[in-house]
């Protein structure tokens, strides 16, 4: 069911978790909303074509909330790079995880919010992640995770300069990628800032039953 709000429209949709219970998320109701009245949006550079990105439910999405149901996140500070609707973020909240969710289109943290409510979840930390550009009150980072973050041939660049800030000294990042084009330049930017790179085909369907293709990219640093 669609709900007309604030000249844009929503659905609810629940999504399966491998392993976890599925999470309840209001989303946007396809990708033709559009509404950026004071071009707050436009000033992040966020366009017009990419404003209803972020409010989806994207497979890679899917896939890295799988993931993190189980990965081993200790005592790290996590951080989720380009998170739209945060569904892995809300996975490792639920497990009392140290995350933050991190993206730039004004309207995340709004539905970031109202999600986090939806189930039945405290507050999730939330802070602008808006790739080259400053983001000085975010702060280092132990495991920092992202899905389909390299659509744009400008991406991994932007992307490993914005990483290389926020990475702690010893940093694992986990990139879960539908193998977009632009994954070897990303490498070659990680590799040239000291991560060393690792690859694992993902086939496995997703956990409601969609068939995925794609790949886990797993990069590390330890300069201890």
């Amino acid at each position: 069911m669609s709900t007309p709000t604030l000249g844009y429209a929503i659905k609810h949709q629940h999504v399966a978790v491998a392993g976890g219970a599925d999470l309840h998320v209001r989303s946007l109701l396809d990708k033709q909303q559009f509404y950026d009245p004071f071009g707050i949006a436009e000033a992040a550079g966020v366009s017009e074509a990419c404003w209803s990105l972020f409010g989806q439910v994207w497979p890679s999405a899917q896939k890295m909330a799988d993931l993190m149901q189980d990965y081993a996140l200790g005592e790290r500070r996590v951080l989720e790079i380009g998170c739209g609707l945060a569904l892995a973020s809300l996975v490792i909240h639920r497990r009392c995880g140290d995350i933050t969710a991190s993206d730039c289109h004004p309207l995340t943290e709004t539905f970031l919010d109202e999600n986090t409510l939806l189930n039945a979840l405290p507050k999730l930390k939330y802070a602008t992640g808006n790739w080259g550009r400053s983001n000085p009150d975010l702060g280092l980072f132990d495991l920092i995770i992202g899905s389909d973050v390299l659509y744009e041939r400008d991406q991994p660049l932007a992307l490993a300069e914005f990483i290389e800030l926020h990475a702690a000294a010893t940093c694992e990042v986990l990139i879960v990628d539908p193998n977009r084009g632009n994954r070897s330049a990303f490498n070659r930017q990680m590799s040239e800032r000291g991560f060393t790179m690792g690859e694992t085909i993902l086939s496995a369907p997703l956990a409601d039953g969609s068939a995925y293709r794609g790949r886990l990219l797993r990069y590390l640093r330890d300069e201890n």
